[in-house]
């Protein structure tokens, strides 16, 4: 009951780009996978790996720790992260998890929080509100949480633009190795000053509370504090760029909901909770497996890395009815698993939601009659991560 191989290339003829290519629509290829193939071994530069698409399989794997273990994160971002929560287990993940916990939690989050949140997004949203012309992308959405990040964090960044591509390039390891190594290493020469400065002197933010926190009696070493930044800064960042820039995707490209929206500014969570199903930030996520996996007579080895495509389980039609269309009214929406499950349920699941809040309902106070501009074209895209492109818009 073996499973033919994938490869590389034909992988690239399967989704129509590369693993990290910008693909535009890889929804077809899952339907297609769900229906004929629910385990399909892919062959990469991480040596071969089980793509999983049904809800119910990833699901279960995303709750099913003992059989699904996060120690495969270490095969993959761990290479460049450093040993963080994403492959802990047990004891130890809950240990170093309580370490963050309290500052993403939704009583932290409230005040200040949402106050320096809102403030990031009126001093962008003032740069270009008289221009009736931004990309969204550009001006808004790619450094927005990054500068909301490193803030909570008590981190200076002068250049926001330079530090989310080390996070885009940390990220992308599995498309380029060589700019993923070096942006770790361009991250940690960056930190490793300030940490020094926290140390000395510490004060309120999570950087001190990181650099001073004690696991079962130690202090947790530099390494450690360094990839919980390294985990916290990219990763949080570029999963809430993604999604509020699809948010706003999703609203202008289906106006009569946009419209609602307008109306009913409730219906925004409504829109939050439908983008992450439809056009999940984060489409896959790994896991090793202890022993072997079966689907429908198709194994997946113990040993060999399971990849739970979360993209495909939220459009997976067993679960969601006419599952590519996009429906803020679509009854079991908050279904899906685009924050996971369990106890590696996303740490910023809570943040992600009231930045992408807060920043759309902005633009909709502040930008007028804003539109799409019909003369340049827009996308979302990706395979591993998928967001729109660009974002070209009038207003006023």
């Amino acid at each position: 009951m073996s499973e033919p191989h994938v490869s590389v290339e034909n992988a690239t003829l399967l989704f129509g780009g590369s693993v990290m290519s910008p693909v535009p629509n890889p929804y077809p290829v899952y339907a297609r996978l769900r229906r004929e193939r629910p385990i399909v071994a892919l062959s990469g530069w991480m040596d071969t790996s089980y793509l999983v698409s049904r809800y119910d399989d990833v699901a279960a794997g995303l709750k099913n720790g003992e059989l699904f273990s996060p120690r495969g994160n270490a095969r993959g971002i761990g290479l460049v992260m450093g040993r963080t929560i994403l492959e802990m287990e047990g004891q130890e993940h809950l240990r170093h998890r309580r370490i963050v916990t309290p500052s993403f939690s939704l009583r932290a989050l409230r005040g200040e929080v949402e106050r320096e949140v809102e403030r990031t997004t009126h001093h962008l949203i003032d740069k270009f509100e008289r221009d009736r012309e931004a990309d969204l992308v550009g001006q808004f959405t790619m450094t927005f949480p990054l500068r909301v990040m490193a803030g909570i964090m008590g981190i200076p960044i002068s250049d926001f633009e330079e530090f989310h591509q080390w996070a885009l390039d940390l990220i992308s390891v599995a498309d380029d190795p060589g700019k993923g190594f070096a942006a770790a290493e361009a991250i940690v020469g960056y930190l490793r000053p300030i940490l020094e400065e926290r140390r000395n002197a510490p004060t309120t933010d999570l950087l001190s509370t990181l650099v001073h926190a004690e696991v079962e009696g130690e202090r947790l070493s530099e390494e450690e504090v360094l990839s919980f930044l390294r985990l916290l800064l990219p990763a949080g960042a570029e999963t809430t760029f993604r999604l509020t820039g699809s948010v706003l995707y999703a609203l202008l490209t289906h106006r009569e909901q946009l419209e609602e929206v307008l109306a009913d500014r409730s219906l925004l969570d409504d829109a939050i909770d439908e983008t992450l199903r439809w056009e999940s930030p984060v489409q896959f996520t790994s896991r090793e497996l202890t022993r072997d996996f079966e689907i429908d007579g198709h194994v997946a080895p113990k040993g060999e890395l399971a990849i739970l495509s979360v993209g495909s389980a939220n459009r997976d039609e067993r679960r969601f009815e006419d599952p590519d269309r996009f429906d803020i009214h679509r009854a079991n929406k908050s279904d899906h698993v685009a924050f996971g499950f369990g106890e590696h349920f996303c740490l910023g699941s809570h943040l992600a939601r009231v930045e992408a809040r807060i920043a759309v309902s902005a633009m909709l106070d502040r930008l007028s009659a804003l539109r799409l501009d019909p003369d340049v074209d827009c996308r979302i895209v990706g395979l591993a991560f998928r967001s729109p492109d660009r974002l070209p818009v009038r207003f006023g």
